[in-house]
């Protein structure tokens, strides 16, 4: 009996293993098809001659995919399962990023779409996958695959540029490259297909999704993670047109954006561990939203580059860890996988919605005042009202306790 139980739990850890470099493969394909593009807009731009704010839908569209299709995605993996939901999806990726590629203004656009659907299951269903598979490790899990998204989100603005211009690939083949870490990704996660679950419990997905949205705490967590994500993507789009403005070259400031990311990843790893040890989460969100106040004054006021470099790593850091934060928070105000993809469709449908106008607002206003410094004052507005929601979404309560709790009280 020993040695069989031995054998079983040996088995398990190695179908975790797979699992966790699974989560970690996906992860890497999460962030860099989106933030290649910044360094690589003033490019696009000149050779489509389209306008600042056109241009910002480059980077929109896979916002506005997230908003739209990510309550799909706890829907369609009921129906053939969460990992063959995965697999689905990284190939939608990898047959976004080949027609985006192909150099056309409409394909550039259509294909930035269809990318952006294959990380908006991606991104819904990995919390419900965590939550499932290592519910005692919620906020480990969570800071492993923020970590590994945030390394390839660092990488890829910094060498897009290089690929572009240096290897002479041009726009074009500077976004195509990350096929090649798709199909990896693949390979890595196709042993998880063969235990896909098939399950009927479409009812009670339908029942607490009606649950969710009535929750104060879910709209908060919800708008946490929109608010975080608005000023992540505003800065990932806008950050080198930022530093053009200010002189610095287009492979430098493309650098300052992979320095943005990179100051992040500790942040990525550190927050969930110790989100998942605290009895509420409230002193990490004004942390956070303290480090991106500072990093937005500094960007206003600084006129050197070493000021404008500590402005950026603030940011960087304030940002690594509202993700990590908004992620975990996913996993901590639930009580099973399950209200964990409702809830993680919830925020990534409304709160990537609420982001999705952030990159366009901001190329408008640049576009109409040619000036940053109105929009940088609007996402200081922006910054104050996450930390408040943050605040009020690190309660130590979960989301359907805190509606049936007030259901209670009222009787």
């Amino acid at each position: 009996m020993q040695k069989v139980s031995l054998l079983k739990s040996e088995t398990v850890t190695a179908r975790n293993t797979l699992l966790i470099f699974g989560i970690i493969f996906v992860a890497f394909n999460l962030r860099p098809s989106i933030t290649a593009v910044g360094p690589l807009i003033g490019s696009i731009r000149t050779d489509t001659g389209m306008s600042n704010s056109v241009a910002g839908l480059i980077t929109t569209l896979p916002l506005l995919a997230f908003a739209f299709l990510s309550p799909l995605a706890p829907k369609l993996a009921q129906k053939i399962g969460k990992e063959m939901t995965i697999f689905l999806a990284l190939i939608f990726l990898g047959i976004g990023l080949v027609i985006r590629s192909s150099g056309m203004v409409f394909t550039l656009f259509f294909g930035t779409a269809i990318v952006g659907l294959g990380i908006a299951f991606c991104n819904v269903i990995l919390p419900g996958i965590v939550k499932q598979s290592f519910p005692g490790k919620v906020g480990l899990m969570t800071g492993i695959y923020t970590v590994s998204m945030g390394t390839f989100a660092g990488i890829a603005p910094g060498i897009s540029v290089p690929l572009a211009n240096k290897l002479h690939m041009g726009w074009q083949g500077s976004l195509s490259v990350w096929i090649v870490l798709m199909g990896v990704a693949l390979i890595v996660w196709f042993p998880q297909v063969r235990k896909s679950e098939f399950s009927a419990r479409t009812k009670a997905f339908s029942t607490k999704k009606t649950s969710m949205l009535t929750s104060p705490l879910a709209w908060q967590v919800t708008l946490f993670m929109g608010l975080q994500s608005l000023i992540y993507f505003c800065f990932i789009t806008w950050l080198p047109e930022m530093l053009y403005s200010q002189g610095i070259s287009a492979a430098t400031a493309g650098w300052m954006v992979s320095i943005l990311q990179f100051s992040g990843i500790p942040a990525n790893f550190i927050i969930p561990v110790i989100a998942d040890r605290l009895s509420n989460q409230k002193s990490l969100a004004i942390g956070i939203g303290a480090l991106c106040l500072i990093g937005i004054l500094g960007l206003l006021t600084g006129e050197n580059i070493i000021l404008i470099t500590i402005s950026i790593i603030c940011i960087g850091m304030g940002t690594g860890a509202a993700i990590s934060l908004a992620l975990t928070l996913i996993g901590l105000r639930v009580l099973n996988a399950e209200q964990a993809a409702n809830l993680s469709g919830m925020a990534q449908s409304i709160g990537y919605f609420l982001a999705a106008l952030g990159p366009f607002f901001l190329g408008f206003l640049f576009d109409i005042l040619h000036s940053w410094t109105v929009p940088l004052l609007l996402l200081i507005l922006v910054t104050f009202i996450m930390t408040v929601v943050g605040y009020g979404a690190g309660r130590n309560q979960y989301v359907l306790e805190t509606r049936d709790n007030s259901n209670t009280l009222n009787l």
